[in-house]
C-alpha cells in the first residue's frame, strides 16, 4: 500500500482492514504510522545496507596499499540494491517503495533516511574520498547527491527505458552502464579547476 499509493495516501484505517487486525494491535507493536513504515523499510534496507559494507570491506581488504577503485566502490554500492530490486518479487515491490518515497515531500523518508542510511553514506564517502584525493569533499558530496538520485531512477524506471528503445537497452545491462556513468562523473575535474584552466589558457 505504501508503494502504490505513497506514506500520505496509506490511512492505518486501510492498513488494518487488509491485514485484518484491530487498531489497538497496530498501536501495540507500532504507534504510529511513521513507525511501522520505517519497520517496513528496515525490514529490506537493514540486510542491503549490510551486504553492501561486506562487499566494500571484501574491496579494502583485497585491494593493494592504494585502496579499490572508484568502479569497485560503485559496485558494491550498486549491486545489491540492483540485485534484491530486479530479480526477487519483493524486491522489485521494495524498489517500488524506495522510489516512491523518494519524490514524496514529506519529512517522513527524510528523517527516516538520515537516522539508518548516513553510517552507510559516510561509510563511502570515506572510500570514495580516498579513492578520489584530488575532488574537493563539497564536490565529493554533490556527486555522491548526484549518483543517489541516478540509481533511484534506475532502479524505478529501467523496465521503461527498455520498452522505450524497443528492447535495445536492457535491464540486465543497468549495473555495468550505472557503474560506467557514475564513475566517469566522479572522476570530472571540478569547476574550480575548470575555471583556473579556462584562466590559463586566456593568460
Amino acid at each position: 500500500m505504501f508503494a502504490d499509493q505513497g506514506f500520505a495516501g496509506t490511512s492505518l484505517r486501510s492498513i488494518i482492514g487488509a491485514a485484518n487486525v484491530n487498531l489497538a494491535a497496530v498501536h501495540y507493536h507500532f504507534k504510529s504510522k511513521e513507525a511501522l513504515l520505517e519497520a517496513v523499510v528496515l525490514r529490506r534496507l537493514g540486510p542491503l545496507n549490510q551486504q553492501r559494507l561486506d562487499l566494500l570491506n571484501e574491496c579494502e581488504r583485497r585491494a593493494e596499499k592504494g585502496g579499490p577503485t572508484v568502479e569497485e566502490i560503485l559496485n558494491a554500492f550498486v549491486t545489491p540494491a540492483v540485485t534484491l530490486i530486479h530479480h526477487t518479487a519483493e524486491g522489485c515491490l521494495f524498489g517500488k517503495l524506495l522510489g516512491r518515497l523518494h519524490w514524496e515531500t514529506r519529512p517522513s523518508f527524510a528523517i527516516l533516511a538520515r537516522k539508518h542510511f548516513n553510517p552507510l553514506f559516510q561509510r563511502f564517502q570515506a572510500a570514495l574520498s580516498k579513492a578520489l584525493p584530488g575532488v574537493p569533499a563539497e564536490q565529493l558530496l554533490w556527486r555522491m547527491h548526484f549518483a543517489i538520485g541516478a540509481m533511484a531512477h534506475t532502479l524505478t524506471s529501467s523496465d521503461t527505458l527498455e520498452v522505450v528503445s524497443q528492447g535495445l537497452c536492457r535491464s540486465s545491462d543497468a549495473v555495468p552502464e550505472l557503474i560506467d556513468f557514475l564513475s566517469a562523473g566522479f572522476r570530472a575535474s571540478s569547476p574550480v579547476q575548470r575555471r583556473r584552466k579556462l584562466s590559463e589558457r586566456r593568460s
